[in-house]
C-alpha cells in the first residue's frame, strides 16, 4: 500500500470514489478489479451472474477514456457518464458480442423505462478507469443507467459506423454516477450472495430503485 490514494486491493476493503487500486505486478492474475469485486479480470463489461437469464448481481464497467473511435466520457461536475458498447469491430450483429455487454445494455435500459417494479432487477454498475502500470484502475463510483436530463430516445442509441470498410452498429449509452462516495464491503457481499436492496444498500441507490430519482455525485476529486 503506497498511500491513501493508491492502494493494493483487498477482498475485504470498501471501495472509495477517487481511489486508485493497483496490483503488485502487471500479471493478469494480479489485476485489481477482480480482487475487489466478484467478476472477471478482462473486458469492459464484467458481470457477476447471468445476463441471458436477467440475473446479474453487479457489473464492473471499465474504460480507459482513450479510445478515439469509441470516446467514453465522464462529466465530473454532473456525474454523467457516456459509455460505448462492446460491438467495436465489424462482423457481428449488435447484440452478438462475446461478453454480452450490448445485450446487458439493451436489458437494463428497457427495464428503467418499464414499470417501477423492473428497477430492482437492475444491477449497480461499479465504474473504473484504467490507469497505466500494474493494471491500476481508479474507482469512479456507482452508476445507474439513464440520466434525469436525458430522454428515453437518447439514453441508449444504436449508431452506425464504418471501420475497415465495413458498416456495423454499436450502442452509445448514458449513465449517472450517483452520490455514493463509498461502496461498502457489506453491500458488495450482500450483492454477491444474491441479496438485492438489503440492509447495507446505500440510501441513494435505494432511492433510485424505489423512485427512479437520480442524485448524481456532486463533484469528482481526482
Amino acid at each position: 500500500m503506497e498511500n491513501a490514494r493508491h492502494v493494493v486491493p483487498s477482498k475485504n476493503s470498501d471501495l472509495s470514489v477517487g481511489t486508485t487500486y493497483a496490483g503488485r505486478t502487471s500479471d493478469i492474475g494480479d489485476e485489481p478489479i477482480s480482487s475487489l469485486l466478484p467478476c472477471g479480470n478482462m473486458g469492459g463489461f464484467r458481470a457477476k451472474g447471468s445476463i441471458e437469464k436477467r440475473l446479474v448481481a453487479l457489473v464492473a464497467l471499465v474504460t480507459t477514456f482513450a479510445d478515439p473511435e469509441w470516446p467514453d466520457d465522464f462529466d465530473e461536475h454532473s456525474g454523467r457518464l457516456t459509455y460505448f458498447g462492446d460491438n467495436k469491430k465489424p462482423g457481428h450483429e449488435l447484440h452478438d458480442t462475446s461478453r454480452k455487454g450490448n445485450e446487458l445494455l439493451r436489458w437494463v435500459f428497457a427495464a428503467i423505462h418499464l414499470q417501477d417494479h423492473e428497477r430492482p432487477n437492475v444491477p449497480p454498475f461499479f465504474v473504473f478507469s484504467k490507469r497505466g502500470e500494474n493494471r491500476a484502475a481508479t474507482f469512479l463510483g456507482i452508476a445507474a443507467p439513464g440520466a434525469a436530463s436525458c430522454p428515453e430516445s437518447e439514453d441508449l442509441v444504436a449508431s452506425w459506423t464504418t471501420v475497415e470498410n465495413a458498416r456495423f452498429q454499436n450502442y452509445r449509452s448514458v449513465f449517472t454516477i450517483l452520490d455514493i462516495p463509498v461502496a461498502s464491503r457489506a453491500w458488495i457481499s450482500e450483492l454477491e450472495n444474491g441479496v438485492q436492496n438489503g440492509p447495507a444498500t446505500p440510501r441513494v441507490w435505494r432511492d433510485w430503485v424505489d423512485s427512479g430519482v437520480y442524485r448524481p455525485i456532486a463533484h469528482f476529486t481526482n
